[in-house]
């Protein structure tokens, strides 16, 4: 390995990793070697700490641009022991395999419509080991791919556990208990966040799981109670609930935080009519191992004061994320974070209060938890570090879906926010409910298929918002927020011819809104 030297003029002078490493002994091993980088000598031009979407993103740019880059990544078992391999959260224990596993309910629906349409399937049950087995097998193909793409952009990968020694140094250990000392000219702080344990409850951390574990389970979790209210727990729920599991969501306030509200009560009496059941205004105070292996949870009713209970054979604590800064010492190298959410402060340009280290993703306050947000930001990062370019990531009009049983796509502003923006009297929602043409042979229930735009009243009527709940959010979504993002208006929408037959063309439709009182059910084809 190679290590750089900064020599006259700024310009970089490359020596070998053993002639530094005996300039380090010389210097007193990992302090001089800790003292030697802060003079100036660093072994890469980018550090990036942390192997998931976001970082690895950046850190693969950098490459392609001819920087010398190494990634540092170590995922910590989970408290039941789950450990998975490059990627990050979103290839090991998020979006992947939670859309995996949402396929494999929503296929579940279709198998029970497909006597409709003429099929004549036999009762068929579902094997939660089989599916398991499928996902992590496609789940550990992507963690290989992964490896081999930093190898072929000459990316070096440390398994290791970093944190700051300095500004420009950080010391990793592996799991053998090894040390090893890098330094860069920039570090990205890449780390994400985990599922938070609600410790304060007796039982939960020996006794629940969270969505660290739910991926990799080898055997079905049989009835479980889902505790929380995040696009996490529902997703989640939703899925156990496709699967033919017996479902049930503790909920203390209200879901989707954060989403539009109405949307978020549709999604969640959907969820219900499909036999999830939901527990409001309830918080949990114990959970206890009985001696048949089931799980006795107590919980208290808010609105009541009432204690209750329910027996389990497994509980999921989804109620929310904390970031990955705790181990990485960064009061050594003078990074900032806000002491409340632990998350770490940065600028428009990803930087932090240090001036060569920046943080992109989760583990930065104030972006969207999004894992095509980080993907970008790194990018840009890159290409900003690389020279190539001034570009900064815009975090406004970012899309995203819900995959619940049926899916919630948005972008924009929520009804909610464009009011207290704008004022009610300044805001028009055009709105409909509508039916799928693919529920109709089936007869499903399609009451809560509904579709609003929030736009602007005054012409042309630019958009500033679009939800959609029904089959294919995400697609559908996509599509529009690039329209949104180019500051599409009312009037050009409605100019868009739809394609027929399909849910998307429904956004093409919208007539009604919702001043004129008038009734926005979809009638005829």
């Amino acid at each position: 390995m190679a290590a750089a030297l900064r020599g006259p003029g700024g310009r970089f002078r490359w020596r070998t990793w053993a002639a530094a490493a005996a300039a380090a002994a010389a210097a007193g091993g990992v302090r001089g070697a800790a003292r030697s980088a802060a003079a100036g000598r660093q072994d890469y031009d980018l550090l990036v700490i942390g192997g998931g979407s976001g970082g690895l993103a950046c850190a693969k740019e950098a490459a392609q641009l001819g920087k010398k880059v190494a990634v540092v990544d170590y995922v910590e078992p989970s408290p039941r022991g789950t450990r998975w391999g490059l990627g990050g959260t979103c290839v090991n224990v998020g979006c992947i395999p939670k859309k995996l596993m949402h396929q494999a309910a929503l296929l579940g629906g279709m198998i029970r419509d497909a006597p409709h349409y003429g099929w004549a399937i036999q009762p068929v049950l579902h094997d939660w080991r089989t599916m398991a087995e499928a996902v992590q097998n496609h789940v550990k193909s992507l963690n290989w791919g992964h490896r081999v793409q930093l190898q072929d952009r000459k990316v070096k990968y440390f398994n290791i556990k970093a944190g700051f020694v300095n500004e420009h140094t950080v010391c990793g250990v592996a799991k053998d208990g090894k040390e090893t000392l890098l330094s860069a000219e920039h570090i990205v702080i890449a780390t994400g966040g985990r599922p938070r344990y609600p410790t304060h409850i007796e039982g939960a951390l020996e006794y629940g799981i969270t969505s660290d574990d739910i991926f990799w389970l080898k055997e079905s979790p049989g009835k479980t109670l889902v505790v929380g209210a995040s696009y996490v727990a529902l997703e989640c729920a939703g899925f156990l609930t496709g699967l033919g599991l017996d479902t049930t969501v503790m909920i203390r306030s209200i879901p989707l935080r954060g989403f539009d509200q109405q949307m978020s009560s549709l999604v969640t009496e959907y969820m219900a009519s499909q036999g999830t059941r939901f527990l409001r205004g309830c918080t949990p105070s114990r959970v206890r191992r009985l001696p048949d292996g089931q799980l006795q949870v107590t919980w208290e009713d808010l609105t009541s004061g009432k204690e209750d209970m329910g027996t389990f054979n497994t509980v999921l604590w989804a109620t929310g994320r904390i970031p990955e800064t705790r181990s990485l010492n960064l009061e050594k190298a003078g990074v900032n974070i806000n002491p409340n959410s632990q998350k770490i402060l940065v600028d428009a340009q990803e930087t932090t209060s240090v001036p060569h280290i920046y943080a992109i993703g989760d583990v930065a306050e104030g972006r969207p938890e999004l894992t095509p947000t980080a993907i970008m930001a790194g990018k840009l990062l890159a290409q900003r570090l690389c020279g190539q370019s001034s570009d900064v990531m815009d975090y406004d009009n970012v899309p995203t879906t819900v995959f619940t049983p049926l899916e919630y796509g948005c972008v924009g502003l929520s009804e909610e926010e464009a009011v207290a923006r704008h004022g009610e009297e300044h805001v028009e929602v055009y709105h409909a409910y509508y039916k799928p043409l693919e529920f109709t042979v089936a007869e499903r229930d399609a009451s809560q298929c509904y579709i609003k735009m929030v736009c602007l009243r005054k012409p042309p009527q630019l958009v500033l918002g679009l939800h959609f709940l029904g089959p294919n959010a995400g697609e559908v979504t996509q599509g529009f927020a690039l329209g949104i993002k180019c500051g599409a208006s009312y009037v050009q929408v409605m100019r868009t011819v739809g394609i027929h037959p399909t849910c998307a063309e429904e956004v093409a439709k919208l007539r009604i809104s919702k001043r004129s009182g008038l009734d926005p059910t979809v009638t005829g084809c």
